[in-house]
């Protein structure tokens, strides 16, 4: 008979989304319930729990479904790893296209391109070939297309939904620093 545990396992290496608890019972041949016990029992033996020995990885449920992570105690080695060896990084003009529509979204390619002040055209396109952003409806007023964050978007981020994102407002200017920036303006436009 086959470890239910040890297959369980065997599948979360391999998945490349979040899998639903069904989708694993079925693949190992167990009830839901079950499963959910086993996948349960497993993230908490990944954190520690109970005198374990806490892992470089942990099983999260994110996303409607189950995939296991590297730790966030780990997050900059991991980073370091990744970004030392990417071949295909999101450029700056990218990142900051998608960080618009994560906190702006649905938002059309229009709105995105006041913000930035640039077109976007082949940026979204690069967002929409990565499975990052894509088209979720239709401005009524202009019939414009409307841009949103995938469910890949989330998974790469680690957040079950956008409400996770790190608030804005700590990040943005003070009533005092826009004064100054202000006063550099108009002394010096040519500044900017």
């Amino acid at each position: 008979m086959t470890d239910k545990r040890a297959a369980l396992e065997a599948v979360l290496m391999v998945v490349d989304r979040p899998a639903a608890t069904t989708d694993l019972a079925l693949a190992v041949g167990m009830p839901v319930p079950e499963a959910r016990r086993l996948l349960e029992q497993l993230a908490a033996e990944y954190r520690g729990a109970g005198g374990a020995v806490p892992r470089g990885f942990e099983l999260r449920e994110i996303g409607g479904g189950w995939r296991i992570y590297s730790h966030p105690d780990h997050a900059g080695v991991v980073e370091r790893f990744i970004r030392d060896g990417a071949t295909a990084k999101l450029t700056q003009a990218a990142l900051e296209t998608l960080a618009i529509i994560a906190y702006k979204g649905p938002i059309t390619r229009g709105r995105i391109s006041a913000v930035r002040g640039v077109s976007v055209d082949s940026v979204v396109r690069t967002l929409t070939g990565h499975g990052l952003i894509e088209e979720v409806g239709v401005e009524e007023s202009s019939g414009a297309a409307l841009y949103g964050t995938t469910d890949l978007f989330l998974e790469r981020m680690g957040i079950a939904s956008l409400g996770e994102l790190e608030p804005l407002t700590p990040h943005l200017p003070t009533g005092q620093a826009l004064e100054e920036i202000k006063e550099q303006v108009e002394e010096s436009p040519q500044a900017l």
